[in-house]
């Protein structure tokens, strides 16, 4: 969890939140957040008391279809709001064709000038993307839903993203602050709570709602996949084999032998083609099948790692726990369907 830097204490209606909506925007998300934002804390007097006045805004007041269909109600136009004290991005769907630059110029002007004048912007998951565009993330630490994190360093290469984060705070006053992939929403407004309000608080709605901090972070969450989207045939050939054949004994040699090249050329286009290094790009594929493993069967963790390709027991799980952030035993506990959900 970040370090909270303590903030004065709410008055009146609270501090305020711009809740912005997209005809993009995800509706859960975006609900979740006004919903559980809304409700008053005891802000450690005893006498509840609401800590955020929030408010769903967009280019203009009135109903707004989102992504999905569903019709929301924007409450208040962005023209109209010349501060506040927080700034929200829900997720957005990216669709198709991806994040598409400069179609919201109007909203990423007026984010630029709310946070001039001292709002904390905040994204969820995908909802990064708008914020990027005010470039005022450049040369800062954010975080975004792993499976879009290849699309925003491509659009967005002066941002170092960190998928792997469930929530980053960044910026000189800690005024930038992202959450990862999809529910760790939940982390970002708990964040807000127990920075405004207290950590008290926090907790108290986190009970309430079951909300969770997803303390581990989201790397074993994230399934690895290989980059094919290069042109180097001989390195493409070698990943083929590879997806089929990690497990063997001396994998790197294996697929060395295989190509036509001398091992120094082939380890040096293998890492520039896949951003990984051969070695390292076996040690994914196996962990990847490793946890499938521990999720679908009831094979013990020691015959896991010898089923993908270690014989070393104490290798294996020191290996599985750098890549995942958490231990076999605690990832299988995690992800494996419980039984009565089984029948």
């Amino acid at each position: 969890m970040p370090t909270l830097r303590p903030r004065p204490r709410a008055r009146n209606a609270g501090f305020t939140v711009a809740l912005v909506a997209l005809p993009d925007a995800a509706i859960s998300t975006l609900t979740g957040i006004y919903e559980v934002m809304g409700v008053p804390t005891s802000m450690e007097t005893g006498t509840p008391h609401p800590t955020f006045s929030i408010e769903i805004v967009g280019e203009a007041a009135g109903p707004l279809q989102l992504s999905g269909r569903l019709p929301i109600m924007v409450q208040n136009s962005i023209d109209n709001i010349e501060a506040c004290d927080i700034v929200i991005v829900p997720s957005v769907w990216l669709g198709r064709d991806g994040w598409e630059i400069g179609r919201y110029p109007r909203v990423v002007a007026w984010i630029r000038q709310v946070h001039a004048r001292g709002a904390v912007l905040c994204s969820a998951c995908s909802g990064i993307f708008l914020l990027a565009e005010s470039a005022l993330f450049d040369q800062r630490s954010a975080t975004v839903h792993f499976d879009y994190a290849r699309q925003f360093a491509v659009l967005y290469p002066d941002v170092s993203i960190r998928p792997e984060r469930a929530l980053v705070v960044s910026g000189d006053n800690e005024d930038l602050v992202s959450s990862g992939a999809s529910t760790s929403w939940h982390d970002l407004v708990l964040y807000l709570v127990a920075r405004y309000a207290g950590a008290t608080d926090a907790q108290a709605l986190a009970r309430m709602f079951a909300l969770q901090w997803h303390q581990d972070g989201l790397a074993s969450y994230i399934s690895f996949e290989g980059r094919t989207d290069h042109h180097d045939a001989e390195i493409r050939h070698a990943q083929e084999w590879l997806g089929t054949h990690f497990a063997v004994a001396r994998p790197v040699d294996e697929i060395v032998s295989r190509s036509r090249l001398a091992e120094r050329t082939f380890k040096r286009r293998f890492t520039a083609a896949t951003g990984l290094a051969p070695v390292e790009y076996v040690q994914r594929l196996r962990i990847e099948d490793a946890k499938r493993r521990l999720e679908r069967t009831a094979a013990s963790v020691e015959e896991v790692g010898w089923k993908v390709g270690y014989e070393s027991d104490a290798f294996f799980r020191r290996l599985f726990k750098r890549i995942t952030g958490m231990t076999p035993q605690t990832y299988r506990k995690k992800f494996r369907v419980p039984e009565f959900a089984r029948s």
